[in-house]
């Protein structure tokens, strides 16, 4: 009788004489349910088989030669029966998951952070590009929107040529794009729209209801699970930028002067912004099958969706030039003032332009930087995940106005629930990335 570990003899010597062995197969196929390595996948639907090869015992011959380098002098010791996975033994299978999973996690870690400083880079620049242009902030906003699309599939060009993009990633179907393009649009008028109206203060406490909607169209769109702590970790932050950028500030006063329209249309507005992360994560997920366990470039998804969207944009310039006060008659002069302004072109039009072109162009540089970092972060990710890293840079962009920066003048003062209000954002994130005991893992499943 033999087991997995050992083989047990019935005395202390085995007499060296031919035995017949009973003929096993070398092979055999059993089926196994795959476990799933992230709490919140869809369990696996399908039955898969592991393809098992048995190492059976050693033979030895009549001359006891392999005997003495087998055993122990007088017998075979003891030799463990092994087992392998096709090619791979079980073993290293398992040591190659763990190891793979660990360096995810620091992946994860080190994107969420990288996106956390361009984040508050990209507040600080912004603010910074308005100093001179702070008579033509639509100018602003439509120079990156249409100077994205130039930049991205520039970057997407030398990047087919040097073979990381490939023809099938070029031919998958444009339609999400497209929808993309059209949500991204949506959402930057219908905010546009409501801001306009809503006062500072009241703004980021309608923003926390991105993260409810990522999650929620997350849970219906992708199957995806969330733990109690995580959806208490999501809860807690956004109580915890609430009073981190609002305090002091009265906002629900403002948000009961505006009126519950305005304060529903914002929340529409990030319901899009929303919606539209989810889809991105949709598509690649959707090209990991497509390409076979592939993943499509960050630059395939960026081009072709900034691309629509400034198509829409476009269509959608008469509605958005009236929301920022400027008759669409008086649109081109506009744009021509502010494009002089931007050049810093010496005349009368670009009095009060000083640091242009350089800050708007940091801004532009930041900016788009940001824009990659968030959506490396979602493909690897999630998109709660790329929310909270871009939510954590609220406060810190808060306190980094406070410094002594240059062209912004006086600094401004923290609000009075400041530290109140960091500190419980830091819990939130620690909530959420907590991992209860039997949990397999602590981050969402990648999308890729």
């Amino acid at each position: 009788m033999t087991s997995c570990c050992r083989r047990l003899t019935a005395g202390a010597t085995v007499p060296n004489i031919p035995v017949r062995q009973q003929k096993l197969k070398s092979t055999v196929e059993i089926p196994v349910f795959l476990p799933r390595l992230y709490s919140n996948q869809r369990p696996l639907r399908s039955r898969e088989c592991w393809r098992l090869k048995v190492v059976g015992p050693v033979v030895r011959s009549e001359s006891g030669d392999r005997s003495k380098k087998a055993g122990a002098g007088t017998g075979v010791g003891p030799r463990p029966c092994s087992y392998s996975v096709g090619d791979q033994k079980v073993g290293d299978r398992t040591v190659g998951i763990e190891r793979r999973e660990r360096n995810r996690i620091v992946e994860v870690v080190v994107a969420a952070g990288w996106t956390v400083v361009l984040g508050v880079g990209n507040r600080v620049m912004y603010k910074l590009a308005l100093v001179p242009l702070k008579h033509y902030p639509f100018f602003l906003a439509q120079l990156a929107t249409f100077g994205y699309v130039l930049v991205y599939f520039s970057i997407l060009y030398f990047r087919y040529h040097a073979g990381i993009v490939t023809d099938e990633m070029l031919s998958m179907p444009k339609a999400p794009f497209l929808a993309v393009g059209l949500l991204e649009a949506l959402g930057a008028a219908t905010g546009m729209a409501a801001g306009a109206i809503l006062s500072g203060a009241s703004i980021p406490i309608l923003s926390q209801t991105f993260l409810v909607w990522q999650i929620l169209l997350s849970i219906i769109f992708l199957g995806r699970r969330y733990r109690v702590n995580q959806l208490l970790g999501c809860f807690v932050v956004a109580i915890g930028v609430i009073i981190t950028v609002a305090s002091g500030s009265g906002p629900g006063h403002s948000l009961k002067e505006a009126g519950i329209f305005w304060s529903l249309l914002m929340i529409v507005s990030f319901l899009l912004q929303a919606a539209d992360t989810v889809l991105k994560e949709v598509i690649f997920l959707d090209a990991t099958q497509r390409l076979k366990g592939g993943s499509v470039d960050l630059f395939v998804v960026n081009s072709y969706g900034s691309a629509f969207q400034a198509l829409f944009i476009f269509l959608l310039l008469p509605f958005l030039s009236k929301l920022w006060g400027i008759p669409f008659s008086q649109l081109p002069n506009y744009l021509k003032d502010g494009a002089a302004c931007f050049l810093n072109i010496g005349g009368t039009l670009s009095s009060g332009c000083d640091g242009a072109p350089l800050l708007p162009l940091l801004f532009v540089i930041v900016n788009m930087c940001f824009n990659i970092s968030l959506l490396h972060l979602l493909k690897i990710s999630s998109a709660v995940v790329s929310s909270l890293a871009s939510t954590f840079s609220v406060p810190i962009s808060v306190y980094v106005f406070t410094l002594p920066l240059p062209y912004l003048g006086v600094a401004s003062s923290l609000p009075t629930g400041f530290v109140a209000g960091a500190l419980i954002l830091v819990t939130g994130l620690l909530i959420y990335a907590w991992s209860p005991s039997g949990s397999t893992n602590t981050l969402p499943s990648p999308s890729s």
